[in-house]
């Protein structure tokens, strides 16, 4: 179990430009650290709950958690293993082919990953023959790194880390910071021990959900303590700029339900800005997103959806079906909690990460089993809950049609696929 979180108090003014923060986005209460999975010998503790409210800057339209949870308390000893994913997996390996052969990357250069798991994407350069070096906060993940082979500083980036990045030599040609962004306290330390990383004619790549997706298509539950900050081309620009740094290019991305891939270089660098950064900004505001408005209608959209998945499993139940769910991730944790889902409604839930098994949900306290445990009670419904690999969870479970079962995917509404 992780140690107990620490939590900031109110946050009155923005993490990155310091305006006030007083519009808020959408408030989903108070809740646990999503990751914090409790042992069955805790299981009759208490767990801590910290506000849970996504706030908008009025100056830099940067979104943001109101609290802050401590990252100590969260990343020294994390669950969340990049690799029981196949088709993350192979989107990680496609890009690193296809930047390896764009950069020219070979066995002179270096590249660092900002947050890198269980060394699932530095693997690809390594077998290249390309240097790589990885930068992991939580010490159980950076040692299954390290057996793959993949040198792995266990540190929280920043601007220190990054002087002795650095001081060791590891300058980099390519920084790659996948999902990691949002997951930054103090944002303006990041990117300033980016800079300082990356070698003059270097490239940054950052891979982020972007917020506008996330409204469009309702995805609040991607919405938890871990992810601090909430991304859009129009508030990035701004951080960039402000740390001597610049977006020349942007690829949108379907992963996560709807990413952004950000190129950044050096301010100086004679790279110009591509004609699709100034395409993506113009339709952020289209979108409405250079409007406050935009940001705090998104709070009613939140509760409708909440109402909707309510009913439909208050009407299954009153019908005798068994439900249980598939995916133990963040965002299921914060749907679950957000919309008080216990085990009266979900009997169990089931994960193909061996870290989860025999442990239970944070706040719902719903347990998790293996996946085999749905072929043994052969549930009337599968809820599954990481939506944005539904496919691959369908394929990987089709034998669950065989009894008549069905799954369900909960965003942006409820929907029964057969």
């Amino acid at each position: 179990m992780n140690h107990p979180a620490a939590a900031s108090g109110k946050r009155t003014k923005c993490r990155h430009c310091s305006a006030p923060l007083v519009h808020s986005v959408v408030d989903l209460g108070v809740q646990p650290p999503c990751e914090g999975f409790v042992p069955a010998e805790h299981f009759n503790e208490p767990e801590l709950f910290y506000p849970l409210h996504a706030m908008v800057c009025e100056g830099c339209l940067l979104v943001q958690l109101e609290t802050d949870v401590s990252p100590e308390s969260i990343y020294t000893e994390y669950a969340y293993f990049s690799s029981f994913s196949d088709s993350w997996l192979e989107h990680c390996r496609l890009f690193a082919e296809e930047i390896s052969n764009s950069l020219g990357l070979n066995s002179q250069s270096q590249v660092v990953e900002l947050a890198s798991n269980d060394g699932y994407q530095l693997k690809n350069f390594v077998e290249k023959g390309i240097p790589a070096c990885g930068v992991e906060p939580a010490a159980n993940i950076a040692k299954v790194a390290e057996a793959k082979g993949i040198p792995t500083v266990v540190a929280f980036f920043g601007a220190a880390t990054a002087r002795s990045l650095v001081a060791d030599g590891r300058s980099a040609d390519l920084i790659i910071a996948n999902n990691v962004f949002g997951h930054v306290p103090d944002i303006n330390d990041f990117v300033a021990g980016i800079k300082l990383l990356l070698k003059v004619g270097g490239t940054v790549s950052i891979e982020i959900p972007h917020f506008m997706r996330l409204m469009e298509n309702n995805q609040f539950d991607t919405i938890y303590h871990e992810h601090y900050c909430y991304h859009t081309l129009l508030a990035d620009h701004r951080l960039f700029d402000s740390n001597g740094l610049r977006l020349f290019d942007v690829t949108e991305l379907s992963t996560h339900g709807g990413s952004i891939r950000m190129l950044v270089c050096h301010q100086d660098d004679p790279r110009k800005t591509t004609n699709a950064v100034h395409a993506l900004v113009a339709m952020e505001r289209a979108r409405g997103l250079d409007r406050i408005e935009t940001y705090t209608a998104f709070g009613e959209q939140v509760r409708e959806t909440k109402r909707k998945l309510i009913s439909f499993l208050i009407e299954a139940k009153r019908l005798g079906k068994t439900i249980a769910g598939y995916g133990a991730p963040g965002k299921g944790n914060t749907l679950l909690n957000y919309c008080g889902i216990r085990t009266d409604f979900i009997d169990f839930v089931v994960d193909r990460n061996p870290y989860k098994h025999g442990k239970f949900l944070p706040g719902s306290r719903i347990p998790i089993f293996p996946p085999e445990k749905i072929n043994e009670m052969r549930p009337d419904y599968v809820l599954i809950l990481p939506w944005n690999i539904k496919e691959e969870i369908m394929t990987q479970m089709s034998h669950v049609r065989n009894w008549g079962g069905q799954f369900v995917v909960p965003i942006p509404e409820v929907q029964v696929l057969a």
